[in-house]
This record gives structure tokens, C-alpha cells and sequence, in this order.
């Protein structure tokens, strides 16, 4: 920890003071305390509100604990963090908020061992807790701060407090005991609260019979906040999902197999596939491993074989990816989400034949990437091909434009309220690729987020492009939604580059500059400019043998390298691929932010199956 947040720290080893704590009922302003600073005080309050609109008490039951991890020990005091886990309290009505605890024995303790918390098991060495309370209850000192300061508070019933407490029988006279939070352990809380509002949409609803820290927990990492935290961003990383690779090898006799209806038979009438033979099987009598109802068969025999040469073993893992269905299902947009085939899909919108949308639609499957006809009417309008009003103006945010920190986004509902369009509008079937981008370079990789930060230019190569060489238009969106100063310089490097692109430059704005090189990365590797990261979406690792010679040259590059993947079989295939390699996955496989809404039908599966539906990375 450098000199400065040393003295920063020492000037909060003393408690403000006893008391209900730092928000609702608490007589102390903090702007009169010193060392505080008015950027510290928005922003613990803006990312306590943000918490509050999640709304994590609908999806996540009392008792759920996360294992949090802030920086490097050596960033705090007697080099341990103040905390690291974190529980949800609460449900649908009342008491609504978070226990925060200093180890897992505190929270297992808690706990009582069958996630019935309890007051008077408080650990006696205390913990945090935040609630959530009404306007009435605030002190007139924190009603004028939150007035001067514009704070975003969640709402009349949800102004947050904050306050460590103690049990009874850490206290000589035998009541509780109550003080605020030091300085270090506000900072701590600012970084999990972000945490886990960017997070917990991904989470899966656990449930542990008996109790287990271990069945009930998911790991959170994020970085260190600035000691001002003006950067409101925290990187983080979660591990999703908890117990992926366990199996249950009692498993040992062939499921029946389910002759019911599909999950979609009821309204599709695309046949099916056996995943062994390959022979179509009609929709509606489809039958399926009856365990995970993942995987579609033509009888009795081909499921035999498979089960023995293969399903055996990920049988279970099917199964809970199979439970993630609704969580991993984009809602709120207006258009149909499933797409049995994708030239019918277009029709349901009323995109087919037009503009970018070609690509996806088979009837130009014969057409190279990145040669298109030009649009019918031609321009941006064209290129889109939806109405006025429901894609992306080509202009910048005008709002941002002169901002000092990148404009982070949450996700689609965010982003399509930023840029006014409808939620019947399909385009995040498109600008999935280069929101993803986006979302790498300004949020989830800290490296080129702290080159922007700069007004550097990040220099990324972008592997096997295919369809995106005909959605240009869209990634200029990004350069719109950069700030400052900061530029990218994107190559874009495949076999699939058409050779009358090979080698041109285009500018798509002003901060984006992109550069197009066709052949195998292996082979032009050397003669680019070594990049600051290296992007592969939907990369199929597992599906294209020349990802070996690629990967080898990422792995002697050394430059930090993120996938995605359309589904989780295919993310546990990377996994090995990349283990091979030599290659050790820094970033874990999550859900993408900016999938695409549209779930794919596979034949032969009913796995739930997005384009850019899953990031994962690399650091070598």
C-alpha cells in the first residue's frame, strides 16, 4: 500500500463514534468528518441504491453467502481484508439487506449450521450489516448532506444504513453494542455492493440440504478501489457456476427415456435430432434423457451407446445447465426470442432480405463474409434496415462525450434506455459482437481499461471474424460510446477475410480505426503490431483444429485473450483445449452481459444456446 493511503487509512483508526451507523437513525454527517471526501459519499450511495433497483431479494433467499475477495492482502491494514463473505437477509417483504461477516466459521455460526439466521448468534467479533429504511427515520444531519450532495437514494422506503455490530456477549453490561464502519471497511463494502449488483442477475438459485458454506457460496473477485474512488467501476470476476465439474459417479443405470413433449415442440414445427445418428426425429415425439432433459435421441439404442461412450459422465452437468434456462433468458424485449430457423425468425421481424440482417438468413449463406450486396436504399437507415427510431443514431453520446472515465454499461436494459430505442427492437441480435468488444475493453480487462484511461490507443486483435465483417456499421457504435481521449486500433485477422479487404484501413469514427488481414493468426502473427489484448468471439475453440497453432502463439504473446462460446458444453470443451495449450483461464466462464437475446434451436440439444452467450479468458 503506497504512502498516501497509509495516512488516508490512519486518519480513520478511531471510531466516528457509537450509533445506529452511517445512513437512516445516525445523528453523524460525514461531510464533517474528516478525510471523507464528497466523491467517496456519491458513490457508496449511488452503489447502495443501484443495489436496492436490482432488486437481488427476488432472486436470492436469506441465507445465501458469497465469498468476496478485494484486492491483494497487502492492500489492507495487518494485511487481511475487514471482511469476506457476504448474506443475503431477508426475502419478498421486510428486513431486507446484508449481513457482511469476517470468515466463514462467523457465517456458518450465524447460520446456527441450517441457514436460520439468528440476532443473537452475531459473531462476537461483529459484523456489518445493511438495511434498508424509511425517510422517517433519517437524522435531520444525513437529510441535509443527502439534499446538498444530490444523492441518489432508492426510494422513500429504501434510504440505507450502515453500522458494525456486536453480540451481547461481547459487551460487559450484557446489551448490543453498535459503532460505524472505519474507513477501510466502507471501501471494502463499496467494492462487493458493485460486486454484486453487476453480478448477482447471474447467479444461480442454490439450495443446500444440510447447510454447507461451500454449496452455498460463489466467489466474487474484484479489484482494489482508487483511495478517491472517482472511478465508480470495479472490475469483477465470479466463478459461475459453483460445482461445475462435480458428477455423481453413483450414477450408473440408463435413464428412461421422456417421450413428452419438447420444451419448445408445442410451438415449432422444426424436426429434431438424435445427437448419435443425426436422423431427424419429429419435434413432437422427440424423445430425451429423461434426468437432464438435455439431450435428443431417435430410440433406445443410440441412447445406450451414448450413455455409455458419453452422456454417463455429464449427464449431471447437463442437468443444472438445463436449470438455468430462465436465468440465462434475456426478458423485457418485445420480439421473439427463440429462433428455429433463422430465415423464419427474420420474417417474424421483418428483416429478411434486408440490410446487415442478410447474413444471418441462409438464403445468403453462399455469399463470402464481408462482400454483401450493398443495402437496398443504402446508408446507415439501410444498413439497419429497421424503422426510424429503433437502431443507434451514427452519432456520439453527446452527454459523455467530454467524460474523464468510460461509460460502463450493466447491460442491454441500460444500454437501449441510453440510446432511446424500443424494446421491440432486434438490434441487440447484431450489436451483441460489438458490445461485447466494448464491454472487454472498458470494463472486464484492467489493463486496456487503464490505456484508455490514459487516452492511449489499445491495439486489439480480433481472431476469426466472420459475420462481423459485414456488420461494420454496427462497431462503430463502440467508438460512440467511448469518452475521453482513449482510442482502439481493432485487427481483425481470419481466413474469412475476403483478400479485396486484406490489408485496408477504415475509420469508423473518430476513435475507432480498424484494420483487416486475411490468413491464419499463426501465420501473420509476427508481422502486426503485437497486440494490448487479443478478442475470439464465438470461437468454437473446440470445433476448429487450427485454434492449436493460434493458441501457442497467444500463449508466447502473452497479452491478455478473451473467448465466447454460443453454450456451457462448449465453454467445458474449451476449458480442456485451453488446458492443453498451456494456456490457465484467468477470467472463469460467465454469462455474457451482452449475449444475444435470441436463444438458437440445436437439434440435437434443448442446452440453452446464444451467440457471444458465454465470456471466458486468458492471461498467460
Amino acid at each position: 500500500m503506497d504512502v498516501h493511503l497509509k495516512e488516508l487509512f490512519g486518519l480513520f483508526q478511531e471510531h466516528f463514534g457509537r450509533g445506529p451507523g452511517l445512513g437512516a437513525g445516525s445523528g453523524t454527517c460525514l461531510l464533517k468528518v474528516e478525510g471523507i471526501s464528497t466523491a467517496f459519499i456519491k458513490s457508496l450511495y449511488r452503489t447502495l441504491a443501484l443495489l436496492w433497483k436490482s432488486h437481488p431479494w427476488k432472486r436470492l433467499k436469506a441465507s445465501h453467502l458469497f465469498g468476496v475477495k478485494v484486492g491483494k492482502s497487502s492492500d489492507w491494514p495487518d494485511a487481511r481484508q475487514p471482511f469476506t463473505c457476504v448474506q443475503f437477509i431477508g426475502s419478498g417483504a421486510g428486513d431486507l439487506g446484508l449481513n457482511i461477516l469476517r470468515s466463514e466459521e462467523d457465517a456458518v455460526g450465524l447460520n446456527g449450521g441450517k441457514g436460520q439466521g439468528s440476532s443473537k448468534s452475531v459473531p462476537q467479533r461483529g459484523m456489518l450489516r445493511i438495511s434498508f429504511g424509511p425517510e422517517v427515520e433519517l437524522s435531520p444531519a444525513n437529510k441535509k448532506m443527502i439534499r446538498n450532495l444530490g444523492l441518489e437514494i432508492a426510494g422513500p422506503k429504501a434510504y440505507p444504513a450502515m453500522d458494525v455490530a456486536f453480540s451481547q456477549k461481547a459487551v460487559a453490561d450484557g446489551f448490543p453494542s453498535f459503532r460505524n464502519p472505519l474507513l477501510e471497511e466502507l471501501r471494502w463494502v463499496y467494492a462487493a455492493l458493485r460486486a454484486l449488483t453487476q453480478v448477482h442477475p447471474q447467479l444461480e438459485q442454490i439450495t443446500g440440504v444440510p447447510f454447507s458454506y461451500e454449496d452455498l457460496s460463489q466467489v466474487i473477485e474484484v479489484t482494489y478501489p482508487s483511495e478517491d474512488l472517482r472511478d465508480k467501476s470495479v472490475m469483477v470476476r465470479v466463478s459461475f457456476p459453483p460445482n461445475v465439474e462435480r458428477f455423481d459417479d453413483s450414477i450408473s443405470s440408463v435413464p428412461k427415456l421422456s417421450e413428452s413433449f419438447d420444451m419448445h415442440a408445442e410451438r415449432t414445427e422444426v424436426p429434431r435430432q438424435c445427437v448419435v445418428c443425426e436422423k431427424d426425429v419429429p419435434a413432437e415425439r422427440a424423445p430425451r434423457c429423461s434426468r437432464c432433459k438435455a439431450v435428443i435421441y431417435c430410440g433406445h439404442v443410440c441412447q445406450k451407446q451414448d450413455w455409455n461412450e458419453v452422456h454417463k459422465s455429464v449427464c449431471e452437468l447437463y442437468k443444472a445447465m438445463m436449470e438455468r434456462v430462465d436465468e440465462l433468458e434475456i426478458k423485457g424485449f418485445s420480439f421473439p426470442y427463440l429462433a428455429e430457423q433463422p430465415c423464419k425468425w427474420l420474417e417474424q421481424v421483418g428483416l429478411h432480405g434486408k440490410g446487415m440482417w442478410r447474413r444471418l438468413c441462409l438464403c445468403y449463406r453462399s455469399c463470402p463474409f464481408g462482400q454483401l450486396p450493398p443495402p437496398e436504399g443504402g446508408g446507415w437507415a439501410g444498413a439497419w434496415g429497421v424503422e426510424q427510431g429503433s437502431y443507434p443514431p451514427d452519432a456520439p453520446l453527446l452527454d459523455y462525450d467530454k467524460a474523464s472515465s468510460q461509460l460502463l454499461l450493466s447491460g442491454w436494459g441500460e444500454y437501449y434506455h441510453l440510446r432511446g430505442l424500443p424494446l421491440s427492437s432486434p438490434v441487440a441480435a447484431v450489436l451483441s459482437f460489438p458490445l461485447t468488444l466494448y464491454s472487454i475493453v472498458t470494463s472486464i480487462c484492467v489493463s486496456t481499461k487503464n490505456m484508455l484511461a490514459k487516452g492511449r490507443e489499445v491495439t486489439i486483435h480480433y481472431l476469426g471474424p466472420e459475420g462481423e465483417l459485414d456488420w461494420l456499421p454496427a462497431f462503430t457504435e463502440i467508438g460512440h460510446l467511448l469518452t475521453g481521449s482513449g482510442s482502439l486500433h481493432v485487427v481483425m485477422v481470419g481466413p474469412e477475410v475476403p483478400s479485396s479487404l486484406s490489408g485496408e484501413v477504415n475509420s469508423l469514427g473518430r476513435k475507432v480505426r480498424m484494420t483487416f488481414v486475411q490468413g491464419l493468426y499463426q501465420e501473420e502473427a509476427n508481422a502486426l503490431q503485437p497486440p494490448h489484448l487479443v478478442v475470439a468471439l464465438n470461437a468454437g475453440l473446440d470445433r476448429h483444429e487450427t485454434w492449436a497453432g493460434a493458441l501457442e502463439v497467444i500463449r508466447q504473446m502473452g497479452a491478455p485473450t478473451f473467448f465466447t462460446d454460443y453454450a456451457e458444453p462448449c465453454c467445458v470443451n474449451a476449458k480442456q483445449v485451453l488446458r492443453a495449450s498451456g494456456l490457465t483461464i484467468s477470467h472463469p466462464f460467465t454469462p455474457n452481459t451482452f449475449r444475444s437475446p435470441v436463444r438458437n434451436q440445436i437439434p440435437s440439444t434443448n442446452v440453452p444456446w446464444f451467440s457471444n452467450g458465454f465470456l471466458f479468458g486468458v492471461n498467460p
